[in-house]
Order: C-alpha cells, then sequence, then structure tokens
C-alpha cells in the first residue's frame, strides 16, 4: 500500500484518480476546497491553493509516495480581452500553488526514497491555439517546471506531466453543454471524440506506479491526436 497526495481530488480528472488508487488498495490524502462526496477512507484537508494560507503539511504522512497537483483552469478569451490580472491569476494557480504543495511535501516524498509527482499541462502549450494565452502561458511553465524538477529531484523522486485535450469534466461543461459544442469538439480530434477523466486518470496511476520507474521529466501528451496529427 502507498500513500498518495491527490491535490484537487474531489472533482474531475482528480476524483476519478483518487478512485482508481483507492480500488488499487492504496492510501489517498485529498487536498480541495470541498470534499463534496469524497469517500470515508479518504483523508481529507480542506485547501485552497489560492490562498493566503500555507499548505497543511501537517496532515501528510511521515513518507509519501507521490503527489498529483490537478487544479487547473479553461479561461479562453481573445489577447485582446485579457489583462495582466487574468495571466496572474492563471499562473497562481496552474504555476505557484503546484510550487507550494511540492514544496510542502518534498521532506515526505523524500523518506518514500522512489517517490513520483505528476502535474498537468495543456495540448495548447505545444500547439498554437487561438483563445489559449493566459492557460497556454501558465501551462507552458508547469512543463518548464517538470523538466526541472525531474533533473534536481533525480534519483529519489521522479516528476512528469500530463498534456490533455478537453476533458469531459466539470470544468470543461461550458465548452460541452449542448450536442453541437460537444460534436466540434470531438471533430477537432483525430480520434474524433474528447477524453474520458478515466481515461486521464489511468495515465497518472501508471506514472504513479512503480510501472513507470523509468521515466521522469516526460509530457505525456493524451490529446487524441490534436497534438501530432
Amino acid at each position: 500500500m502507498a500513500n498518495y497526495l491527490i491535490v484537487g481530488g474531489s472533482s474531475g480528472i482528480g476524483r476519478a484518480l483518487v478512485d482508481l488508487l483507492l480500488q488499487d488498495g492504496h492510501q489517498v490524502h485529498v487536498w480541495a476546497r470541498e470534499s463534496r462526496d469524497l469517500p470515508a477512507t479518504v483523508s481529507f484537508t480542506a485547501y485552497d491553493v489560492t490562498g493566503e494560507e500555507d499548505p497543511p503539511k501537517d496532515q501528510l504522512p511521515d513518507a509519501l509516495d507521490g503527489l498529483v497537483y490537478c487544479p487547473g483552469s479553461i479561461d479562453l478569451k481573445s489577447f485582446r480581452s485579457l489583462k495582466a490580472p487574468a495571466f496572474r491569476e492563471a499562473f497562481d494557480l496552474n504555476v505557484v500553488g503546484a510550487v507550494r504543495c511540492l514544496q510542502a511535501a518534498e521532506r515526505a516524498m523524500k523518506k518514500s526514497g522512489a517517490a513520483s509527482v505528476v502535474l498537468f499541462s495543456t495540448v495548447a502549450v505545444q500547439r498554437g491555439m487561438p483563445f489559449h494565452a493566459a492557460v497556454a502561458a501558465a501551462k507552458g511553465g508547469v512543463e518548464g517546471l517538470t523538466r526541472s524538477l525531474a533533473a534536481e529531484y533525480a534519483p529519489v523522486i521522479r516528476v512528469n506531466a500530463i498534456a490533455p485535450s478537453l476533458t469531459d469534466t466539470p470544468l470543461a461543461s461550458k465548452l460541452l453543454s449542448t450536442e453541437e459544442k460537444r460534436q466540434a469538439s470531438a471533430e477537432r480530434h483525430p480520434l474524433k471524440r474528447v477524453a474520458s477523466p478515466d481515461e486521464i486518470a489511468a495515465m497518472a496511476a501508471f506514472l504513479l506506479s512503480d510501472r513507470a520507474a523509468f521515466v521522469t521529466g516526460q509530457i505525456m501528451g493524451m490529446d487524441g491526436g490534436l497534438g501530432a496529427i
């Protein structure tokens, strides 16, 4: 049994990952603003990654085998309409929030001796997409952080990121709110559909596991072929 911390684990991909890890018999700790309907076996701590309070590292086990940082945003606006605060908010949520959680959990992960970190980017970093300036800029920072920490933490902690395209989560609900929107989103992908949270969570679970013990510093594209074809 391993101990994992899922930041933002009460919804979307994070929640799907929590369920998957519990099925495999692991102990799961969740930091999120709300517990929602998390199972009673989850160790939940209320925490807002964009707030002023320090991460609740005193709620972590002595040794932590992995951390997954799931918070993100989809703020699709024209560059002209985006003001500086929007870029700061995106950076605070996607990069600074991850930094704070990683620093809080670093000692516990090093005690594990073979921990794994999974962060989240987006296909929009490598594939230029209109109206994605704020989120792509912030997630580009996540990709830089991933590679930098993979080098700095090796060989004790592995660090990878997943770069999905649109996934059927509550965060994307406005973009998939009608059958017409859902079909248009599907048609942009060579595989002609959007991803499910379970599919992305399965990749995160793989990267956490010993089966990915020789994988670090990678940005794993899960975008239905959108970024490469």
